[in-house]
């Protein structure tokens, strides 16, 4: 088979690698869907730090597809053939507290993670432990799957940190792909979002998505924009998704007293007023990184449920074979949500 790897200097290479087969816990999948993230930018531009295994890896961590293979310890109830899935893309050890809870990712000894130490989903087929799998719900697509695998997942997620459920103001900071995935949330929700970007094109996809104030942070201070519409309190919830210097403190000073505040963009560096900022406020402030497994499968049911369409994000579908332009495109930080397809 053909699967895309990142050679490391803003490129992506279609290189052949031998079809998997299962090991005894392990499936296969047949890919369906395979999605682009922003979090495969640091790979593909060769800035990513940390230790990576010797050896192309196949990229891709926004695997949906079709069970066609199984181990011979898989039981029926944990994959059949023929299931449509999603996969939580992490390997742990099994046994500790975040694995137990399906926190793999927060494993202290986390063994692979798909796409980026071990194969993805940029390829036909796409070996992983069955229990990394999250059924589909049968009324979405696969590219739908492929986004709550990460990107519209990791939106989920940050909701969930902070306890959104009630309706109320919301200031996103940032309307790329996982931004816009936050704005749709919380309007399904029924909540008034104030969507902040520097990006005039996204904070227009911002207003169709539903999104009740948008503010070009480039234009004007976003914090004078947010105190007019709130008269002065700031908003009870914020969730940040830039991942830069400016969008951090922008959180900040947005949220109102009680406030509490979600960073998911990774990157950037805050110089904030404790005093001000974070105690005088009482603010709660979490960090937010990606999701658990329970909560990839929350998130579909949400969709599902609620008919959310998750689809508006898409901008680009891709082929394996264009991979190299999906990646050049997306490197420009342009457009929405991107998505390798498969026939």
């Amino acid at each position: 088979m053909l699967g895309a790897v990142f050679p490391g200097n803003k490129t992506v290479e279609l290189m052949e690698f031998p079809d998997p087969t299962p090991g005894p816990n392990e499936v296969v999948l047949e890919m369906k869907a395979s999605g682009v993230c922003g979090s495969d930018l640091k790979n593909y531009r060769g800035t990513f730090v940390g230790k990576l295994p010797p050896g192309p890896i196949i990229a891709g961590h926004e695997p949906c597809g079709i069970v066609m293979a199984k181990g011979s310890a898989v039981e029926s109830s944990v994959a059949r053939v023929g299931s449509r899935v999603m996969v939580h893309h992490y390997k742990g050890c099994g046994c500790c507290s975040d694995c137990m809870t399906g926190w793999t990712h927060m494993c202290p000894d986390k063994e692979a993670s798909y796409g980026l130490t071990a194969h993805g989903g940029h390829a036909q087929y796409l070996k992983v432990p069955a229990d990394t799998l999250v059924e589909l719900p049968d009324d979405l697509s696969f590219e739908v799957g492929a986004a709550i695998s990460c990107g519209s997942g990791t939106a989920w997620g940050a909701l969930k940190k902070i306890g959104y459920a009630n309706c109320e103001r919301i200031v996103v900071v940032g309307q790329g792909p996982v931004g816009q995935a936050v704005t749709q949330f919380a309007v399904a929700m029924g909540g008034e979002v104030i969507a902040i970007d520097i990006n005039r094109d996204r904070l227009v996809d911002a207003k169709k998505l539903g999104a009740a104030f948008t503010i070009h942070s480039g234009e004007v201070d976003a914090w004078e924009a947010v105190r007019e519409l709130t008269h002065g309190k700031g908003v009870p919830y914020v969730v940040e998704t830039s991942g830069s210097d400016q969008g951090g403190l922008d959180a900040l000073r947005c949220a109102g007293a009680w406030g509490k505040v979600a960073f998911v963009g990774m990157g950037g560096k805050v110089a904030l007023n404790v005093t001000d900022h974070l105690i005088r406020k009482q603010l709660q402030v979490f960090g937010s990184w990606t999701f658990s497994k329970s909560w990839q499968q929350e998130c579909a049911a949400f969709v599902s449920k609620h008919q959310v369409n998750v689809e508006k994000l898409f901008t680009n579908r891709w082929e394996l074979g264009q991979a190299d332009e999906a990646y050049r495109l997306f490197d420009q930080q342009m457009t929405g949500k991107s998505v390798i397809v498969f026939p």
